[in-house]
């Protein structure tokens, strides 16, 4: 839980702080997005004219979707179930939960750069969430079970990467890391041009404490795509102990990995996105045809 809601905006800062770097700029420090969380905690909100409940409550709606999502992520084999278990699908069904709010906020507003951002956030989710399911699928079939505790069991030590099941699964996912988190070549997070925005483009009427929980959301979601790729589709210990204390290294070598993708590779036009992803759903099916063809 601390790690979830507390230390999540500590890795985005950390890929844009290493972004810069590899860039030969100084960069922000891994720290700046606490300090712009603490600026616009304490800026007023803001409320357009003519928007109704759905624009006041999606902010909180989408608060509350991603903190239940940070309990249904166990960091180790071992966790609590906090009431809400630790099913695959849930996660699943909590992330669409999030993003559709944003959507409605932004059909609620009117605003033209707002509705085109949230029109392709929809356009790959469609490919996005079916990758995000399938890789799951993978896993889920090589421990028979979609509790992601005991995923993250069964897919510990070196016997679950003796069939290529899970390596094409973790392809597969890999996409989904980079689609979830907005970075490029899906999405490019610095930019300030409305009409290139597709993740903050929904975002734009929101200030103030709103805004801080919708930046907060997103911050949140590179913690729970990237414990799911560290605890499932990297080879991990089997013992909870080695687990979590192998985690935060894991963790610093992924958002060094997303800044390097980040720095190499220019971002995509938005209708070739589907096909790059689609590659990632086409890795997840043959995946699931390995594990059907070995347990045959």
């Amino acid at each position: 839980m601390v790690g979830g809601l507390l230390l999540a905006p500590l890795l985005p800062g950390l890929v844009q702080h290493w972004k810069a770097r590899l860039q030969g700029r100084r960069g922000p420090a891994p720290l700046q997005p606490y300090r712009e969380l603490r600026r616009l905690w304490g800026k007023s909100t803001v409320t357009p004219e003519e928007t109704s409940v759905l624009y006041r409550l999606a902010p909180s709606v989408v608060a509350a979707a991603v903190t239940a999502a940070v309990l249904v992520v166990p960091t180790a084999s071992a966790a609590p179930s906090w009431g809400v278990g630790h099913d695959a699908l849930v996660l699943v069904g909590l992330l669409a939960l999030a993003r559709f709010a944003v959507v409605l906020s932004a059909w609620d507003t009117g605003n033209g750069f707002a509705l085109m951002g949230a029109s392709r956030d929809l356009t790959l989710s469609i490919f996005v969430e079916a990758t995000l399911v399938l890789s799951l699928a993978v896993a889920a079939l090589l421990a028979g079970t979609t509790d992601l505790r005991g995923v993250v069991a069964a897919t510990a030590g070196t016997h679950a990467w003796a069939s290529p099941a899970l390596a094409l699964g973790a392809i597969a996912f890999a996409l989904v890391c980079v689609a979830e988190t907005g970075r490029q070549p899906v999405d490019n997070p610095d930019t300030h041009l409305e009409l290139t925005m597709i993740h903050e483009g929904p975002l734009l009427e929101y200030a103030g404490r709103d805004l801080a929980y919708l930046q907060w959301a997103a911050a949140v979601r590179h913690w729970l795509v990237l414990v799911i790729a560290a605890q499932v589709f990297l080879p991990h210990a089997p013992g909870v102990g080695w687990q979590l204390a192998v985690l935060p290294v894991v963790l610093i070598v992924l958002c060094a990995g997303l800044a390097l993708v980040e720095t190499l590779v220019a971002k995509m036009r938005i209708l070739l996105v589907p096909r790059l992803v689609g590659a990632g759903t086409a890795a997840a099916v043959l995946g699931i045809a390995s594990w059907l063809v070995g347990s045959g």
